[in-house]
């Protein structure tokens, strides 16, 4: 007889089964009715079959090394068989390790992540696989609601059916966001490490990987700590999963990160090169230029852009620490740190950027023995002995508080030899560029000291006075006026009217201080002689010059006709002075600087190129070939003997040119010069014009930043000289001295000495002093190599 108890509990459990049944099959159904009625309604997967991401603009240099991208979203498009076995099985190792398994929703990772999430309390675990992350990226906001949930594993089922594995997951590669405005691994890569995907370690795969469950908060340059444990986490994974061994999971959990800071950061420091490509590029193609993958190739190379930097940077760092240490740049509230790796510390120096390997750290302590500081990332630094040299008044107690170096105080710091020094951020400026004489293509650019700093760039933006880097347009007025480079003028003091300098009276004096009484034009151009510039553009006339200095590219009205132009009181722009010394350097020729070769589409079509003109062109002609020549030979000579001896003492070359530039009280300093397969022009000074300290010269102070590019870029390069053209005879004269010299004179007429005091240009010039041509319609005149000086 069955046990009525037992009947009653079969009941029970058979109702509660039929219950049970009844819920899934009615669950099932509804799933039905809702795939039913939803999936057709999801959206096409023409987006993903047709991928056509925003691809930013980006720049290069003219051999191909990238120095610039513009656009909301850094995107390196990839290939998935060009992706590193390593960076895919972090990625799988940290967010979907059953990805080639599952058909788009992982159901043990569902489990998983729901036992995860049951046990652990508070803290969430998801379950999104690549391919609902993929469904999210391209289709869905990531708002967390159940109909979003929902649309998400629909899409990811309808992708699935849809698109290969290996399609999926290069789409995640290519699309996901990573922080620091980079999307996708490729991008990634470049932006926090300066590598291509291709080169990435474990330990960088591994950190990579960990950046999709979070940008913000595992970003390595935001958050290094937090970023590390997630890297770890990764690392862990990695190893559970057969990926990497012991070995590979301890070498990359020991190895030290090198991030990248700046994301602008691209190896060659070319920001105002990049920007000026940018500017142009937008001007030409206004319309979608940041993300349809625009390619803008520069004149400059890497190696010239380079060494035009690095000179730079060490020109105005020399001239820094020959003004002192100013002291620490601002001082930390301290109070809450407890302790030399209080999170604190990292929290108070986000306020202050990199500047290169100018590093901000916080003072730990002080003594005028040693300092500890904290640099960023967690590093405690002790600075001793060479590396306190620079700093060591701040630290002495007679030192004010505010200039001091103690406990709080923020200073830079830079690597060096023997271990880490104490420098400061410059307060000057400063400026390079460099281009072919030629066509005008740019070598090198660098407007100023730190493009994050200080956006102006001083080669095409700054209009400063060029001092005595004028002088040569002055004296190649006179040549075209009779003078010679034997025409002999009186160095000695001048009083000048206000009527003839336009503002007051002025008695000028030669930056020395010294007069050397008469002295031949070559000498004088040698020796800056500012009393003979004075008396020449008082002989040709200020008007005369002031047009003629219009065939170089100078601007007339940037130039006021009156006796102070002979000292460069007027203004110019690096990049007009680069323009204008070209056209001593190509024979005669006025060329266009550009920066720009070529901009091409996505698809390397080229949309535009630069055709520019060469020099050689007579319709480019400024000055005559002769002019051209002489002043070439005068400007040799500064080099030689001049105020510019420094440049063929560092470089031992003879085929180098130029002119240095100091302006009155020296506010400016200038060297611009050239070989004849590149020009440049170096300059310093302060934004808000004060003066730099005594002795602070173009041949102190602006000169050593050409000689550094010059040193790189003249590397392998024979010496060789402009061709003398015809039309010139030689002739020999005793300079003031007693001295026979050999010179140079046009062939038409033998120039004379214009007269003292006269205004008016010479038009009928004499013979010049002691002067005996050479008989010779065309003579074989000496090259300047041979010339004994």
């Amino acid at each position: 007889m069955p046990n009525p108890i037992q009947s009653l509990a079969a009941r029970w459990a058979l109702y509660t089964l039929l219950l049970i049944g009844g819920f899934v099959v009615s669950i099932a159904a509804l799933a039905g009715i809702v795939l039913i009625l939803a999936y057709p309604q999801l959206p096409s997967l023409e987006v993903l079959t047709d991928y056509r991401p925003r691809i930013p603009l980006r720049v290069y240099t003219s051999d191909g090394h990238l120095i610039g991208e513009f656009g909301e979203e850094r995107r390196n498009l990839v290939r998935i068989q060009d992706v590193p076995a390593v960076m895919k099985q972090a990625i799988l190792a940290a967010e979907d390790e059953r990805f080639y398994q599952h058909p788009g929703i992982d159901t043990m990772g569902v489990l998983r992540a729901a036992y995860s999430n049951f046990v652990g309390g508070g803290k969430r675990q998801g379950a999104s696989t690549i391919t609902m992350q993929v469904a999210r990226n391209f289709f869905l906001s990531s708002e967390k609601t159940l109909t979003r949930k929902l649309y998400e594993a629909l899409l990811a089922f309808k992708i699935e059916n849809n698109l290969s594995k290996d399609e999926i997951f290069q789409l995640y590669i290519n699309q996901i966001y990573l922080g620091q405005r980079a999307y996708g691994f490729s991008a990634a890569a470049q932006i926090y490490y300066g590598k291509a995907l291709k080169d990435v370690t474990i330990a960088e795969a591994a950190m990579l990987a960990g950046l999709p469950k979070a940008p913000s908060a595992y970003n390595p340059v935001a958050n290094p700590k937090r970023a590390q444990l997630r890297q770890r986490y990764v690392l862990r994974r990695m190893h559970e999963l057969g990926f990497i061994n012991d070995a590979q999971q301890a070498q990359a959990r020991d190895e030290a990160l090198h991030v990248k800071r700046d994301y602008n950061d691209f190896g060659v420091r070319a920001d105002y090169v990049a920007e000026m490509a940018r500017q142009i590029a937008a001007e030409r193609f206004p319309d979608d230029v940041y993300d349809r993958g625009y390619r803008v190739v520069t004149t400059i190379t890497r190696a010239d852009q380079l060494a035009a930097w690095q000179s730079l940077r060490k020109g105005v760092l020399d001239y820094d620490r020959r003004h002192g240490y100013r002291g620490p740049e601002a001082y930390a509230d301290m109070k809450g740190v407890s302790s030399d790796q209080d999170e604190t510390l990292e929290e108070l120096l986000a306020d202050f950027e990199d500047s290169d390997d100018l590093l901000p750290a916080i003072v730990l302590d002080a003594s005028p023995t040693q300092v500890r500081a904290y640099l960023r990332g967690g590093e405690i630094l002790k600075i001793a002995d060479d590396g306190l040299k620079f700093a060591a008044r701040a630290m002495d107690d007679k030192t004010p508080p505010n200039k001091r170096i103690r406990r709080g105080g923020v200073i830079r710091v830079q690597k060096y030899e023997k271990g880490w020094q104490i420098l400061q951020l410059p307060d000057v400026e400063a400026a390079f560029v460099a281009a072919s004489p030629v066509d005008g293509a740019i070598r090198a650019l660098v407007g100023g000291f730190d493009f994050n700093r200080n956006k102006f760039n001083h080669v095409t933006q700054a209009w400063r006075q060029p001092g005595s880097s004028f002088k040569p347009f002055i004296y190649s007025a006179a040549l075209e006026k009779g003078y010679t480079p034997a025409s002999v003028i009186e160095d000695e003091p001048i009083s000048i009217s206000a009527e003839e300098t336009g503002s007051q009276a002025w008695e000028p004096k030669n930056y020395d201080g010294k007069y050397d009484g008469p002295m031949s034009m070559r000498t004088a151009l040698a020796k800056s002689k500012n009393m003979v510039s004075i008396r020449l553009l008082k002989s040709i006339g200020t008007t005369y010059a002031q047009d003629y200095a219009t065939r170089f590219g100078f601007d007339a009205d940037k130039h006021p006709p009156y006796l102070t132009m002979a000292l460069g009181a007027g203004s110019v722009t690096p990049w007009q002075q680069l323009t204008a010394y070209a056209v001593f350097a190509n024979g005669g020729y006025k060329i266009d600087p550009y920066i720009v070769r070529q901009i091409m589409d996505e698809k390397g079509t080229v949309l535009a190129a630069n055709q520019p003109a060469v020099a050689g062109d007579e319709s480019l002609r400024a000055i005559d070939a002769r002019n051209a020549w002489l002043m070439d030979s005068m400007m040799h000579d500064v080099v030689r003997r001049g105020t510019a001896t420094r440049a063929a003492a560092v470089l031992k070359r003879g085929d180098l040119a130029g002119k240095t530039g100091t302006t009155n009280d020296y506010i400016d300093a200038w060297f611009c010069g050239y070989q004849p397969t590149v020009v440049g022009v170096a300059w310093i000074g302060f934004d808000h014009p004060k003066r730099m300290g005594n002795g602070e010269t173009g041949g102190t102070a602006a000169l050593p930043i050409w000689i550094g590019f010059m040193e790189q870029a003249l590397k392998g390069v024979p010496e060789s000289w402009m061709d003398s053209p015809s039309g010139l005879i030689s002739v020999t004269a005793n300079d003031p001295s007693g001295k026979t010299t050999k010179e140079f004179v046009y062939q038409e007429s033998l120039p004379a000495e214009p007269g003292e005091g006269t205004d008016a240009p010479q038009q009928t010039p004499a013979p010049v002093q002691d002067a005996k041509p050479k008989a010779v319609e065309r003579p074989a005149v000496e090259k300047p190599s041979e010339k004994k000086n």
